[in-house]
């Protein structure tokens, strides 16, 4: 999802004001690039070129892919030297074409032993140069070149989450499950009590409004009626989705929707992605290696069948992405992220319990980072959205049939990327993100 360029706020200030903020955002990009690239220092060229499943991507064509963006988007036509890299680039690390013009090439982006990894850091290098060039020799005013890095910034910052969701599976695939980093254990503790949150009902305003960046999935800002409703105080955790699997849900037809209870039997699941268990204990693979399950953490790596057959066992239901967002609104963004570095998601009671909560400490705690939240609501259009025009149109309008909407981001998400109109969209059966779940419930 962008936006178009136009929607930056540099337009709007003093020449002098947007020559500070072209010099923040050429830091910003410096950073951003950099953040990429250290993400990828613990891994192999073998383990930057394999792809584990359809749906993941190789490291590798992350790092080409991110570069080929800035290339496309920014410096063609704007630079005076030439082709920076065989035309080949152009393709292999398109979102939508292979190298014979097929559309839909995910399924075959491991097969790409060529270019190296040298040779796609050499490429990321070059990019730099010339965008850096471009942008510090550019005009205070050029408001366009500034959106378009902006977008192109905040589109790297989604593969830099990729990059370490499509890592944790690939490596979970090595029969020696390997570290992708060594992080020590957390010391068990105790889980929060789970609370209720009641909204009054009423009309609320849902999305992004204003100068500051957004998707354009999250405009333009509209008003919602709400029933009234209560949501819990903190994620779902492993100790309390332990206790469905062992109380027979992954056996109960009558909880599941129908397409989720056709996957669980076709695909043979029986717990969480990562979950194992052995000699009557659980463990589960984490970027830092196997570890044993922590009933205290949030529970991670379900499905939305799996999000809406624990919340009906529960007596409850999944929140509307409308109803996450009243309650979000009103709640720092703090929390777990991609800068901790632990890559895992953590307990409330392990930390600070009133960072991530409401002003006054009234409201639900980890309501950003640590997980994704599936919320019931399909992903499609906001009432009164048409597609921006610009450059990036590819990237605009893409609201696909089947896909679920997350809220709050992860463990693996940057924190600067997230705010809390922020929609992550995925279809119902993917599991490989670190999506977890909040219970919601009409008001009592």
């Amino acid at each position: 999802m962008s936006v178009t360029p136009e929607s930056s706020s540099l337009q709007r200030k003093p020449a002098s004001s947007r020559t500070v903020e072209l010099a923040e955002l050429v830091e910003r990009y410096r950073k951003v690039r950099r953040t990429t690239e250290r993400l990828c220092e613990p891994l192999s060229p073998e383990d930057c070129t394999v792809q584990s499943m359809p749906d993941a991507s190789p490291a590798k064509w992350h790092l080409g892919h991110t570069s080929w963006f800035f290339d496309t988007f920014l410096l063609e036509g704007r630079v005076a030297d030439g082709q920076l890299f065989p035309e080949q680039y152009r393709v292999l690390f398109n979102s939508y074409y292979n190298s014979v013009g097929e559309q839909h090439p995910r399924p075959r982006r491991g097969l790409l032993t060529r270019p190296s990894l040298d040779e796609v850091l050499a490429y990321r290098a070059e990019v730099d140069r010339r965008l850096l060039g471009l942008l510090e020799g550019a005009a205070s005013g050029s408001t366009a070149l500034a959106g378009l890095t902006e977008i192109g910034l905040q589109h790297e910052q989604q593969h830099q989450e990729l990059i370490l969701t499509d890592v944790k599976h690939l490596l979970s695939c090595n029969p020696l499950r390997p570290a992708y980093r060594r992080v020590p254990a957390p010391p068990f503790g105790d889980s929060l009590p789970l609370e209720w949150h009641r909204y009054e009902e009423g009309t609320y305003s849902i999305g992004h409004e204003g100068p500051s960046f957004s998707f354009d999935n999250e405009r333009p800002c509209h008003r919602t009626f709400l029933e009234a409703f209560e949501l819990a105080s903190r994620p779902v955790t492993n100790g309390e989705f332990l206790t469905f699997i062992e109380a027979g849900g992954y056996e109960n037809p009558e909880l599941w929707l129908s397409d989720g209870w056709g996957v669980i039997r076709a695909r043979g699941w029986r717990g969480p992605l990562y979950w194992e268990e052995r000699d009557g204990a659980w463990s589960l693979m984490t970027l830092a290696g196997i570890r044993s399950v922590r009933a205290e953490e949030p529970v991670c790596h379900v499905s939305f069948y799996e999000a809406d057959a624990f919340a009906r066992w529960s007596g409850a239901r999944l929140p509307t992405e409308a109803e996450w967002e009243v309650a979000a609104k009103r709640a720092p963004i703090d929390g777990n992220f991609a800068e901790d570095r632990l890559f895992h998601p953590d307990s409330a009671s392990a930390r600070d319990s009133t960072r991530a909560r409401a002003p006054g400490g009234g409201g639900p705690v980890q309501l950003f980072g640590d997980v994704w939240e599936w919320t019931q609501s399909s992903y499609r259009p906001y009432p009164g959205y048409a597609p921006p025009p610009g450059p990036l149109g590819e990237y605009n309008g893409k609201f696909m049939c089947n896909q679920m909407v997350l809220r709050g981001g992860s463990c693996a998400t940057p924190r600067s990327h997230i705010r809390p109109t922020y929609r992550n969209f995925f279809y119902p059966d993917a599991r490989w993100q670190f999506s977890g779940l909040r219970l919601a419930r009409d008001a009592r």
